[in-house]
């Protein structure tokens, strides 16, 4: 495409031709989507981050001023929109990794094996009883406060404890051998 025909589109589409904006499209999007796809190194990402580039420009087609070309501008576009989903990506992995650290920081010493037996005898715990346990056993809650949390009874929380602990301690016998 040549700049004047460039030039000629980008008025109309200001003055919301959305066909000589689709003609821009058109022209660039190859280029934009090679780009982000080599930058971005996952093809469906790179057409997502494109499309979203492109409405972006669209969106802000007046603040264009025709220093770069259309291509370029629009690639800059990209560039930016990609380099922000990485770093909150990025923030995502670090607060997932952060969280998971902290479910297992009570369990670090733990074998996997014994890890995998008291998830699945949680599992099998009867709603309340499992509640109750999460509670009083893995937060650390008072028995008093369990039982306020969850509207009930001071002598049902701690049965649920003691019932609980030992269909716990049941699990890990079982799966150690012991």
């Amino acid at each position: 495409m040549s700049p004047n025909d460039e030039a000629r589109l980008i008025a109309a589409a200001r003055k919301g031709d959305s066909r000589a904006y689709a003609a821009l499209v058109d022209a660039h999007q190859q280029a934009v989507r090679g780009f982000l796809r080599r930058f971005a190194g996952h093809w469906a990402d790179a057409d997502d981050l494109a499309q979203e580039a492109f409405v972006t420009a669209w969106r802000k087609l007046a603040r264009f001023e025709g220093r770069s070309s259309f291509r370029s501008w629009v690639s800059g576009i990209g560039f930016r929109i990609a380099r922000d989903a990485k770093r909150a990506h990025g923030r995502a992995q670090v607060r997932d990794s952060d969280w998971l650290n902290e479910q297992d920081a009570g369990e670090e010493g733990a074998p996997v094996e014994d890890r995998i037996a008291v998830t699945r005898a949680m599992a099998e715990l009867p709603d309340e009883q499992r509640a109750v346990v999460a509670l009083c056993l893995g937060e650390g809650f008072s028995h008093s406060e369990a039982a306020e949390i969850l509207k009930l009874p001071l002598g049902t929380v701690k049965s649920h404890v003691t019932r609980g602990r030992e269909r716990l301690l049941r699990a890990l016998e079982t799966e150690d051998g012991r």
